[in-house]
């Protein structure tokens, strides 16, 4: 008899949101128009339908290895609920970031890899297999939202680019365009443009994850769009936004945050509610749609799929954040 364990964050279907919560399916066109529509703003393997909001929808298959211990985080909430300073230090900065322009997007792959590359997102999404996952978020802020993404592994990203036996990290880069988000004009002491970085090992671990979708439809643009990273054992400021560039070095990546900052946005920033904030404890968060203020889980309750990245670690306890 085979037994399967049960995962620390799984749970069953039945228990799971179900999609038509949060995917109006009223808002996908049928026919012929739609599949035009689509066609003129990019299909991507098919899998795209035009909505009302300008957005493509995207059939997405949910992959069922990733659940939840909550319910999803309702989408008018993700949508009005931000962190993306380009357009501003505040929560309320949906209506500024419809300024971005996610569509012509040409992302740069280069640094120490065998095939260096400058190509279109759409063109990079039809080359990989979309999927929907259920993730936690928990950001450095002691919030927590639960969001179902869709996108591709980081590991397929990495695979196409081919790192060289040097290679050690990746450098991400934000786009940086002051004409078009005005946070960037009006704040002009951060180092602009944001960067983040992971090491490889990080990106090719399963949850490491490039979205291009949430809630059943493209990512918004002030949620990231058009692709943005999702690792969910680390505190959110690490999951960058509207990537344009992916860099292999050998050098470890220096942060937006952690320029600024380096005692309280660190490089490894995983979550870890035994080490507090300087300011604030890490060890509740509160649950954005509910207000509840719940226990934090160590790696954000993914420690079994990614403790293994740092078993060779001195002072893990540490290094978890800082």
């Amino acid at each position: 008899m085979l037994i399967k364990k049960k995962k620390s964050w799984e749970i069953a279907e039945r228990e799971a949101t179900p999609e038509g919560i949060y995917l109006n399916r009223r808002q996908i066109m049928a026919g012929a128009g739609a599949i035009g529509l689509a066609g003129a703003l990019g299909t991507v393997n098919g899998a795209f339908a035009a909505t009302e909001d300008d957005r493509l929808a995207i059939n997405a298959p949910r992959n069922e290895a990733f659940q939840l211990d909550r319910e999803l985080t309702p989408e008018d909430i993700n949508l009005n609920y931000n962190n993306f300073y380009e357009f501003g230090s505040h929560k309320e900065i949906a209506r500024d970031a419809q300024a971005l322009e996610p569509r012509p997007w040409e992302i740069t792959i280069d640094g120490m890899v065998d095939n260096p590359t400058k190509i279109d997102v759409d063109d990079l999404i039809g080359k990989m297999a979309v999927e929907e996952r259920l993730y936690r978020h928990r950001c450095v802020e002691a919030w927590s939202m639960t969001v179902p993404w869709i996108g591709f592994p980081f590991a397929k990203l990495v695979e196409m680019a081919g790192p060289q036996s040097g290679a050690k990290y990746i450098r991400m880069e934000t786009f940086n365009d002051p004409g078009v988000a005005r946070g960037i004009k009006t704040q002009p002491w951060y180092p602009w443009p944001y960067v983040e970085g992971l090491t490889i090992e990080e990106a090719q671990n399963d949850l490491a994850f490039l979205v291009v979708g949430a809630y059943g439809k493209q990512v918004a643009d002030q949620m990231g769009a058009p692709l943005r990273l999702a690792v969910p054992w680390k505190y959110g400021f690490k999951s960058i936004k509207s990537i344009v560039k992916f860099t292999f070095t050998d050098e470890r990546p220096v942060s937006f945050w952690e320029q600024l900052q380096d005692k309280e946005y660190a490089f490894w920033a995983n979550v870890n509610p035994e080490v507090p904030h300087p300011r604030w404890t890490q060890a509740t968060e509160r649950v954005l749609h509910t207000g509840d203020r719940v226990p934090t889980l160590k790696f954000n309750g993914y420690e079994e799929q990614v403790a293994g990245l740092y078993a060779d670690m001195q002072d893990l306890g540490d290094l978890l954040y800082r």
